[in-house]
């Protein structure tokens, strides 16, 4: 059981990471506040729900910003 976590977590960070790397920070930092929060939370989390939920703006709109903002969907 021990493993599998461990090879969850290597994989949750990995995720992460490709987020980071792939995401056109410049464009990020231009968005208002909550967005721009929205936006850092879901790179380092990937939860697309919760983040849409923090920009207040519906999913639809948060997927739309995500690719203007150039950030891979990683599964």
């Amino acid at each position: 059981m021990e493993e599998i976590k461990k090879k969850w977590e290597r994989l949750e960070e990995e995720a992460r990471r490709i987020r980071e790397n792939e995401a056109d920070w410049e464009f990020i930092e231009k968005q208002p506040p909550k967005i721009k929060a929205a936006l850092k939370y879901y790179i380092k989390e990937g939860d697309i729900r919760i983040a849409s939920k923090l920009a207040d703006l519906p999913l639809e709109k948060f997927r739309e910003i995500i690719r203007k903002a150039n950030i891979p969907v990683v599964v």
